[in-house]
């Protein structure tokens, strides 16, 4: 089984971290390919090898599989782990990972990932802060319920990838997430796999101008951590 995994920028890419970080953290091989962002609008660009023209996309043998989700899914079916095997634990696993791939919307738009910066974000809206505090209730539940340190248990599993981008998100705007949630914050920053991402996202030399601009909306920038 040889695995191909294509992803984009390690600054920008959320929905990439989630499949990358997962395989990574179970130890499931592949090969990683990065095809960057470099203009607003990749979709045509990335029709070359994806259906939708976007990434993430796990690529096995002649089969492509595309969307956080998607890859997620036909992982869980061809590995242990990615789901946790408590049937109580995973139930509340699969509605949380459902809710954050569909959900915090006003999250991903004022407050864009970007790794290698921290921000002081604007006045925070109602909306926004509707997010964060669900964000803190979420993962509070998960880690009261099962026990942690992990979100839904003793183990790492895709409920925890698919949150990991929101976790630089809460280190570079300094977000209010409550002292469970904080505390899964810094284990997640202090996994192996998220400082791999982490050391690449600070060592990319390239910038894209609406990424960058998106991230000036969001706030003022204290710091910039990124090569030069």
């Amino acid at each position: 089984m040889a695995y191909t995994l294509i992803t984009a920028n390690r600054n920008y890419s959320s929905w990439s971290l989630r499949p990358w970080v997962l395989m990574k953290a179970l130890g499931i091989a592949f090969t990683d390919r990065v095809e960057p962002f470099t203009k607003p609008v990749n979709y045509e660009d990335f029709r070359s090898f994806s259906p939708t023209g976007q990434v993430p996309l796990l690529i096995d043998g002649e089969r492509s599989i595309w969307d956080s989700l998607g890859i997620a899914l036909y992982l869980a079916d061809r590995h242990d782990g990615v789901w946790p095997q408590d049937e109580a634990a995973r139930a509340w696993a699969q509605c949380a990972v459902a809710e954050m791939h569909s959900g915090f919307s006003t999250l991903r738009n004022d407050c864009t990932m970007n790794v290698g910066v921290r921000v002081k974000p604007k006045a925070m809206s109602a909306a926004l802060q509707k997010d964060v505090g669900r964000l803190a209730e979420l993962w509070a539940q998960g880690l009261d319920s099962f026990g942690g340190p992990w979100l839904a248990g003793p183990d790492f599993s895709a409920v925890d990838a698919f949150f990991a981008p929101v976790a630089f998100r809460v280190r570079t705007y300094g977000l209010e997430v409550g002292a469970a949630g904080q505390a899964w914050v810094d284990r997640m920053l202090a996994h192996p796999a998220m400082q791999q991402w982490e050391a690449e996202a600070l060592a990319e030399d390239w910038r894209e101008a609406s990424h960058e601009a998106e991230l000036a909306a969001c706030g003022a920038v204290l710091a910039d951590y990124r090569t030069a």
